[in-house]
């Protein structure tokens, strides 16, 4: 049966691969991004690509009263709504001690607040029609420890604690919740400083280098959609993929001191690898 599906941070990465994948499923989608128009972009190719449909909409999930509106429209025009997919976010990387407090501001107003104005929009939509299926999109950065992505892994964090215990509730009312936590995922994200107004810090520009030595081979935005979809269809409480990043969650649960360890050679290769102006702001 061909679902009605919203996607915030739709326009690449990993809700662009997931927006396909829905769409490809036979499923109607609103590609939501506040990047315009990478969202008209996206929606365009899938819509052509088919069997499903797609539109494009511009939405700042900062912004509560947008997300809302936008899950109003669609539940108006297509009458329900069966999957909420709070994707969009943005990582800033970096020693917390180089971290200006609007870097951890922006991160929680994207990765935190984003995801829980979404929350706020669809359930209450999925409470009235007794179905629905909320996705959020976390990280194994909130599994285990992820030094110098502190507020990333914060706010990452929180997304699963709101997923696990929001499930719990949900289930009576016939909605249910997934949280996805991918390992180092291939996409734009990587090659990205962090927000444009914001200072740079000394990860910028060393992102993919930084986490090769986590994963060495990252993950495909394709491959991690399939496995979305399939959480979904089993009603999975996490989808933790590739399978190095469930290696990685189980070796944290049972073996902390050694993920202690190999974060410790972790930091002080990286430190090592920074041209030397960027090692100093560190000292």
């Amino acid at each position: 049966m061909s679902r009605v599906a919203v996607v915030t941070g739709a326009a690449s990465g990993i809700g662009r691969a997931l927006a396909s994948a829905l769409v490809t499923r036979g499923d109607t989608v609103a590609v939501a991004d506040i990047d315009g128009e990478g969202a008209e972009r996206a929606a365009g190719e899938l819509a052509r690509r088919g069997p499903g449909t797609a539109a494009s909409t511009v939405v700042d999930v900062r912004d509560a009263g947008t997300v809302r509106a936008l899950v109003e429209q669609v539940r108006d025009q297509h009458g329900r709504l069966d999957v909420m997919v709070n994707n969009a976010g943005i990582g800033v990387g970096g020693e917390a001690s180089e971290l200006t407090l609007a870097h951890w501001e922006r991160v929680i107003d994207v990765n935190l607040r984003g995801v829980l104005h979404g929350v706020h929009a669809a359930y209450p939509v999925m409470i009235a029609q007794r179905s629905g299926h909320i996705v959020n999109t976390a990280s194994l950065a909130d599994l285990v420890p992820a030094p110098w992505l502190t507020p990333y892994a914060m706010t990452k964090h929180a997304v699963v604690g709101l997923s696990l215990s929001l499930r719990a509730e949900a289930a009576a009312h016939g909605v249910r919740v997934t949280a996805v936590c991918p390992g180092v995922v291939d996409t734009p994200m990587l090659d990205t400083a962090g927000p444009d107004d914001l200072p740079t810090t000394a990860l910028s520009g060393q992102v993919r280098e930084f986490f090769r030595h986590v994963q060495p081979r990252f993950y495909a935005a394709d491959q991690l959609a399939q496995d979305i979809i399939r959480g979904i269809g089993r009603n999975a409480a996490l989808v933790i993929a590739p399978a190095s990043a469930r290696v990685a969650y189980y070796l944290w649960r049972y073996a902390p001191l050694a993920v202690n360890r190999m974060n410790a050679r972790q930091l002080a290769r990286s430190r090592a690898a920074l041209p030397a102006h960027q090692t100093a702001r560190l000292t």
